[in-house]
């Protein structure tokens, strides 16, 4: 586990490439521009994407996590997405997990292509439960919320799509329960 430490010094190798990111590319506040004087339909108003992650060797980890949002004003948008992740670590006898579940977010442009991101997830993991008076531990499955805020930068892709970078921490993170290593997530992803 890192310390804070570390963490901060972490952050601040990846501060001169998002500053970078963040005054290279042209202006975009979201996948498509919205003009007053028009209301297109939602179907162009629809955006998909997610993040994939792949990890193979000692330790396997297969993240898979799409998502499907509208922007419902040019600033400000709201979406669903599922995740699946699969981890396998073969240092030990059955240490793989099966980790499943689904997101509400929303998302505000506060910038061009700075934005402000909050979700909702909840993710089926299985959870150890020790038993009072032994040193034995049962596993069962349980749904874990996240409530989680942050921010990302979005870097677009011709006119609809774009890849995002976005910082998030978990407000209800709990070291026990969570599938996450530390309350702070980070995600890339694409959009179309």
């Amino acid at each position: 586990m890192l310390s804070l430490k570390n963490k901060i010094k972490r952050l601040k190798g990846v501060a001169p490439v998002l500053l970078f990111l963040a005054f290279s590319t042209s202006l975009s506040y979201g996948q498509r521009e919205f003009y007053p004087e028009e209301t297109p339909p939602l179907k162009e108003r629809m955006y998909y994407g997610g993040n994939f992650s792949v990890q193979f060797g000692t330790i396997t980890f297969v993240d898979v996590s799409p998502l499907a949002g509208v922007m419902l004003t040019e600033r400000y948008s709201a979406g669903v997405g599922a995740t699946y992740q699969y981890f396998n670590n073969r240092f030990y006898r059955n240490a793989q997990a099966h980790i499943y579940g689904g997101r509400l977010f929303n998302r505000y442009h506060v910038f061009p292509k700075i934005f402000a991101h909050a979700e909702y997830e909840a993710l089926n993991v299985e959870v150890a439960n020790p038993i009072p008076n032994t040193t034995e531990v049962v596993f069962t499955r349980d749904w874990v919320p996240g409530l989680m805020v942050g921010a990302g930068y979005f870097s677009p892709f011709g006119n609809r799509g774009g890849m995002n970078i976005t910082v998030l921490y978990n407000l209800t993170y709990d070291n026990r329960r969570s599938p996450y290593n530390e309350p702070y997530v980070i995600r890339v992803g694409f959009i179309y």
